[in-house]
């Protein structure tokens, strides 16, 4: 991407004076409170804009606002009708605030508040879950993104993106402060935890739960990224949620939720039965590969630590496979007109031309190298694999998804965003469409793990026909909520949800039975895992949210009956209260009152980084 290298030094008044931060970290799942507290300094009446990025698999399920006084809850709305609603709000002069997500990628959302009133305070509650991945070396990994980087506009598209009107500023001068509590609940014990931010930490004897919060100071110019060394991370876990009172029974949020945490002990490959395959290698070479990993003077760059992890990469191959290189930008090329025999002679000197290659190809236009790789025919008998090294700032994210999911059955995609801020949606989007994975690389600490755990993953026969059945008391029925996991690795977390319809009885057993098969290297093994029928009661519903997440993904992301389950996904996300593509959350504040008076001044509220 091409950028001016210069700060927009924001000299407006800003609303947004501080957001704070509550999280609640159980297993696998953590619980977000997000609070923005706004006031207006000026004399006339604002409207404040704040754009932020979330994680592509955060499910956002609640919003609320506290305004002069008045505690607004806002309603789910399809989006066109939140949108409205909101203008028509402010144009008589009333409060209003509306939440949405961007229209072409999943990671970006936008909160407005609207006639605030000269010397009107307010506060927004935003509440959100997300299902959390597993690092490496073991870590349930969670992030709290700060960074929002312009995303690039292939060229011939129209319009821009939310993400390139935001106003910039240098990194430490932010006009309004973070503050954040993390609680951690594990029955099977917490051993430490760890964070690229100065954290205060308290620990319960039994190593049971832990609290950790931010020192005092912290500027949210950067991610804040919490590692969890749990004591028996890969122990199998559940929990069976009560459902939603008053919600319908046989519904998704009426029933039980059930999650399930599985590792199913897959056997390693044998001596002799791996196949050398075709490894492809897109590495992003635009201009905003030359922005240093953190936007901190003195830290390397991401086109340095991409080109480290694709020659460790190229240094790991096995002997016999064949493998290419492309670059991409505004243009693309390829060290090879087709793939090569990987050799000690063509592997060094790849080495040496990664080693001279240089972000120098214009803007982020990943398609078309896209294309032209999928235009390439498959080498018979060596599984394509697809390595791709990006930052992610693109717009056109869902076109580029897709593409991959067009030909998910010829390859498998593993891909890794580079530096903060790098598209969660693009990243972890083209990985989930061809059966691969997605890391995330914001520094060298753990580069060299990740991309051998890929490579690992990439080298192992992938795991087919996986099914899913359940053992439980007469009465009880469970289903997979969407179609469950499509691909397993080993060593890989896995998260499941069901719904449980019927009535647990008092003299039942307090134990259901988890069975899953799955066909590997011309076998069936079979992973079984007992859990507990206990119910857990709730109001925030975490699991119910999550599983109505994981199923909004699979609908808007299907590639046929398209238009029936986008209505499948409008109804669900509806009834659920989780955002979506077509949906959004709006509040009125309709009480009645004076009409705020005065012209209305629009505020952006910046981001850190550069424009």
């Amino acid at each position: 991407m091409h950028r001016c290298g210069l700060l927009t030094f924001f000299k407006e008044p800003v609303p947004l004076k501080s957001i704070s931060v509550d999280i609640l970290v159980r297993g696998f799942v953590a619980d977000i409170v997000s609070e923005l507290q706004y006031q207006n300094e000026e004399k006339n009446p604002v409207e404040a804009t704040f754009v932020f990025p979330l994680d592509d698999e955060a499910a956002v399920y609640a919003f609320e606002g506290l305004i002069g006084g008045t505690r607004i809850e806002a309603q789910i709305r399809e989006k066109k009708q939140a949108e409205q609603e909101y203008k028509d709000a402010l144009s008589e002069g009333r409060q209003a605030f509306l939440l949405e997500r961007e229209e072409n990628t999943s990671d970006i959302f936008t909160c407005s508040l609207g006639n605030l009133p000269p010397g009107g305070e307010a506060t927004l509650k935003l509440r959100y879950v997300q299902a959390l991945s597993v690092e490496p070396d073991g870590a349930v990994r969670f992030v709290l993104p700060a960074v929002l980087n312009p995303r690039y506009v292939p060229a011939g598209s129209e319009g821009g993106t939310v993400s390139q009107r935001i106003p910039r500023v240098p990194t430490g001068a932010l006009p309004y402060t973070l503050s954040l509590i993390a609680r951690v609940e594990s029955p099977y014990g917490i051993n430490r935890m760890d964070s690229n931010c100065s954290l205060l930490q308290n620990m319960t004897e039994d190593h049971s739960a832990a609290q950790v919060s931010l020192a005092k100071g912290h500027q949210f110019d950067h991610d804040v990224e919490l590692l969890i060394y749990y004591e028996d991370v890969h122990k199998t876990s559940a929990i069976l949620e009560a459902g939603k009172s008053g919600a319908t029974p046989g519904s998704l949020m009426g029933d039980p939720a059930l999650l399930l945490t599985l590792y199913p002990n897959i056997p390693t490959v044998k001596p002799g039965q791996s196949v050398a395959g075709e490894f492809i290698f897109l590495l992003d070479r635009s201009g905003s590969m030359d922005t240093t990993m953190d936007n901190n003077y003195g830290s390397p760059s991401r086109i340095k630590i991409a080109k480290e992890t694709l020659i460790f990469l190229l240094k790991s191959l096995p002997l016999g496979c064949y493998f290419n290189i492309y670059g991409f930008g505004s243009t693309f090329d390829s060290l090879y007109p087709q793939s090569v025999e990987y050799t000690q002679q063509t592997m060094n000197t790849s080495v040496q031309r990664v080693k001279e290659l240089t972000s120098d190809l214009g803007g982020t236009e990943i398609l078309r190298p896209l294309k032209a790789i999928y235009s390439q025919p498959c080498l018979e008998g060596r599984p394509r694999q697809l390595f791709v090294f990006t930052d992610g700032e693109v717009s056109n994210t869902n076109e580029a998804i897709a593409e991959v999911r067009l030909h998910s059955s010829s390859h498998r995609c593993f891909s890794f965003g580079i530096g903060e801020g790098a598209s969660t949606a693009l990243i972890k989007g083209t990985a989930r469409a061809a059966g691969g994975s997605a890391e995330f690389i914001i520094g060298k600490e753990r580069m060299q793990a990740k991309a051998l755990q890929s490579l690992k993953k990439a080298l192992q026969p992938a795991v087919t026909g996986i099914s899913l059945s359940w053992e439980l008391p007469p009465g009880l029925e469970a289903t997979l909520v969407g179609s469950g996991p499509q691909v397993i690795f080993q060593g890989q977390c896995c998260l499941i949800y069901a719904q449980v319809r019927g009535q647990l009885q008092a003299s039942d057993p307090p134990e259901g039975t988890a069975v899953v098969r799955y066909n590997f290297q011309n076998e069936t093994p079979t992973e079984t895992t007992k859990f507990s029928l206990h119910l857990e009661e709730t109001d925030r519903l975490p699991v119910h949210r999550l599983a109505a997440q994981a199923l909004l993904q699979e609908l808007e992301e299907a590639k046929e009956e398209v238009e029936e389950k986008q209505r499948l996904a409008l109804e669900t996300s509806l009834s659920s209260g989780v955002v979506c593509s077509q949906t959004a959350y709006v509040g009125v504040n309709t009480e009645l009152g004076k009409p705020v008076q005065g012209p209305l001044l629009h505020r952006d509220v910046p981001l850190p980084g550069e424009l």
